[in-house]
């Protein structure tokens, strides 16, 4: 597969990648190590603006998996700019993905599927992983998803 591939699968979804996001602190976007790329949690921008808001407050299950998809479009870009290329991406092996959600809300994994289905779409049977799906009360910024990955990678 080659970044044309990923690239036109994306936009078969109607998606593109957006530029990798600055961190927002003390931390690099990603580390590699061991073949495997550590992918800092990334918070859901759509169309240039950040998601906020609480799932089961004012936030739609349909609005939070939409943010989860963006953060995953987010950890795209930010394996492509620190691997140069996708295809380097051998397996996508853990997702782990936070919900900024109320007490009784419990659709935390209904939302993470905005960004598990995006990884399977863009890498089919390599894009299936393992993954957590967390409710917490506030997330930074005030986002309203934020996901971060641990990805297998092919050496240089």
């Amino acid at each position: 597969m080659t970044d044309a591939d990923i690239e036109s699968r994306l936009a078969a979804l109607g998606l593109a990648l957006p530029a990798p996001a600055a961190p927002v602190a003390a931390y690099v976007p990603v580390v590699i190590a061991g073949g495997l790329a550590h992918v800092s949690g990334q918070l859901p921008f759509v169309n240039g603006a950040l998601v906020t808001g609480r799932l089961g407050e004012d936030v739609s299950v349909e609005a939070g998996t939409a943010a989860a998809q963006a953060c995953a479009l987010m950890i795209l870009a930010q394996l492509k700019a620190a691997l140069g290329s996708l295809t380097r991406v051998e397996r996508v092996v853990k997702l782990g993905a936070f919900v900024s959600s109320t007490a009784t809300f419990t659709d935390q994994p209904k939302v993470a599927n905005g960004a598990s289905e995006l990884m399977a779409a863009v890498f089919g049977e390599a894009g299936k992983h393992a993954r957590s799906a967390v409710g917490v009360p506030v997330l930074p910024l005030g986002a309203a998803v934020e996901v971060d990955a641990i990805v297998a990678v092919k050496p240089a």
